[in-house]
Parts: C-alpha cells; structure tokens; sequence
C-alpha cells in the first residue's frame, strides 16, 4: 500500500495531468461506464460533526475508491482541519488497498481541474481576461486551472474582503510565477466583470456574486462554489442568457444546485434549457461551443467519478516515480 501526502502528489501530478484526468472521468460518467452509489452522510451530534463517505467504481481502469470527507468545525479550537480528508484506492480486480492519499488536495485539484476541462472545451480560444470570485481553500486550483489552459494576459480576483483578496493575488503571484499571467485584485465586481472573456465562481454565497446581465457575448462562465439548494453564486439573469448550459453530472446540478434548482422553481428556466453534461461533449454526442458570440456555462457540483480517476492517475505516476511511502499491512 502506498502512502501519498500533499507534496508527494505535487512531485508527480501537474495541473494539466488533473485536466484531462478530468476530462477522462466525465467521458467515462456520461459513457454509463461508471458505478456511483450515493455517499453516505453520517452525523456526529456529539462533535457538531458530520463524515462523508463517497464511493466509486470504474471497470475500465479495474479502480474502484471511496473518499472520506469530514466537516468537524470545533477541530480548530484543537488546533485540526476542520474539513479533514482522505482517498482510499483499491484495485478493482482484487479488492486491495493499494494507496491512501491526502484527500483534501485531491479535492483542490480535481476540482479545479473540472473547471479547466470546461474552460479548455467551451471557452473561446482567444480569451485574454478572467475573473475568479472567491479567495477560499479552491480558488488557488481554480486560478491555475484558467492560466493553464488559455493564454491569459491579466486575472482579476474579487472578494467580499478585499484585503484577503489582496492577500491571495500576492501569494498567488510567487505560487504560480511561471506563468506569464497579471494577477490582480479588485475592489468592485462589475469591475472585475467589464470585458471579461472567462468567469469563474468559487463560493459558498447564498446570494449571487456578479450581475449577469454585464457578462459580455462569447464570454465563459464556471460555477463551482455553490453546491446547495440554498446557495447561489450565479444569479438568474446569467442562467437564463447563457446560450448553452453544461453540468459535470445532470443528476447532481438538478439535486444540489441552487444555482439551477431556485430558477427553476420560478418558472424562470427548465430542464430543456439546458444543452447536456460536459461528458456527452467530449464523447461527440453534443455540440460545444460553435461560435465566438455564445456565452457558455458550466456547473459542476462534483462526483466522486472525479476523485477515483485522479487518484488512480496520481498513483499510477507516483509509482513510476517511485514517490510516496509502501506500507505492509
């Protein structure tokens, strides 16, 4: 069994090996050729705490997985995380355990890459300018995500807090200066919008974080932070204008999604609206993007397809690497 901590996986894994893992897995989900039960949730009254249990199996890489999340917020009086996390990966063909890795990176990074692979596929070639809302524990994979599949000449990145946006264009700058990418911060949100050609959303806001109508034509929008039925970081003007809408899993948007579930229950839009999965664009059963006026939109929620083919992926490289630590249990 291989034991693999954040660093490791940062020695064998790039951004663009996430992408298209990424890429990988939502072909796989929309092929029908995945198995995904519906995580368990167990509540810890006791510790105000709550255990995550997301499980999956994909036949043609012989993966199966499960990913164990835990939100315990009174871990930060004992100095813990409050979102503790691990992925458990097993051979699909003899049900052994064959790695446990940090499942918190994991997160960050098959969830920025989710949004690369939709912005790589819908957005328009050309894209100069983006906008990332929200400077929490995502938004540094969501940032590199963007830059790493357009040329972009500048980054804008808003905040509620300003001074914490500041914070993280600084710290951004040294992460991720081999990138020739301006990354700044800004103060007003239809600033950070005005021209923009890709946006992307990183929030838990239960009240929108941008006004749709200033999204220009040919623009690109991910949402990514609200995951759900109460929360909405896109406001229904976006979701209503956008000229095609794409989930990383139909099911998931619909159940979870704020975003999508309050305009619905308004009447504002339906499930017809919407154009399909991200997944049924890369198998060639849906169009993408087909010219450079449309504005696009992604959503995704997360599956724990996501997580199994990353980790496989990661694990696959490490050992060719020879990274991480071998346990014998």
């Amino acid at each position: 069994m291989l034991i693999l901590t954040r660093e490791d996986i940062k020695k064998v894994f790039t951004m663009k090996d996430a992408i298209e893992a990424d890429k990988e897995a939502l072909r796989i989900y929309s092929a029908g050729k995945s198995v995904v039960p519906l995580r368990v949730n167990i509540d810890i009254p006791k510790e105000q705490g709550q255990s995550l249990f997301m499980p999956a199996y994909v036949e043609e890489l012989d993966a199966t997985g499960i990913k164990i999340v835990s939100v315990f917020p009174k871990n930060i009086e004992k100095g813990k995380p409050s979102v503790p996390a691990k992925m458990i990966l097993l051979d699909g063909k003899t049900g052994e355990v064959t790695a446990i890795m940090d499942g918190t990176y994991l997160t960050q990074l098959r969830t920025g890459a989710v949004q690369g692979a939709a912005t790589d596929i819908l957005s328009r070639k050309d894209a100069k300018i983006a906008v990332l809302f929200g400077t929490g524990g995502q938004a540094a994979t969501q940032l590199e995500a963007m830059i790493c599949v357009r040329d972009l000449e500048e980054v804008r990145v808003f905040d509620i807090n300003n001074e914490r946006a500041k914070e993280f264009v600084e710290e951004m700058k040294k992460e991720l200066s081999q990138y020739n990418t301006k990354i700044v911060a800004v103060e007003e949100a239809a600033e950070a919008i005005k021209d923009a050609d890709i946006i992307t959303a990183v929030t838990t806001s239960r009240r929108p974080v941008f006004d749709g109508s200033l999204v220009k034509k040919g623009a690109h929008v991910n949402g990514v932070g609200a995951y759900t039925p109460e929360m909405q970081e896109l406001d229904e003007t976006i979701v209503k204008n956008a000229d095609k809408v794409y989930f990383d899993t139909e099911e998931g948007v619909l159940a979870e999604a704020g975003d999508f579930i309050i305009p619905m229950e308004k009447g504002i839009v339906s499930k017809e609206d919407f154009k399909g999965e991200l997944g049924q664009v890369i198998l060639g059963e849906i169009s993408g993007r087909e010219d450079d006026e449309e504005i696009t939109l992604f959503k995704t929620v997360g599956v724990a397809v996501l997580d199994v083919v990353t980790a496989y992926n990661i694990y696959k490289k490490a050992i060719e690497n020879n990274i991480g630590q071998h346990v014998e249990l």
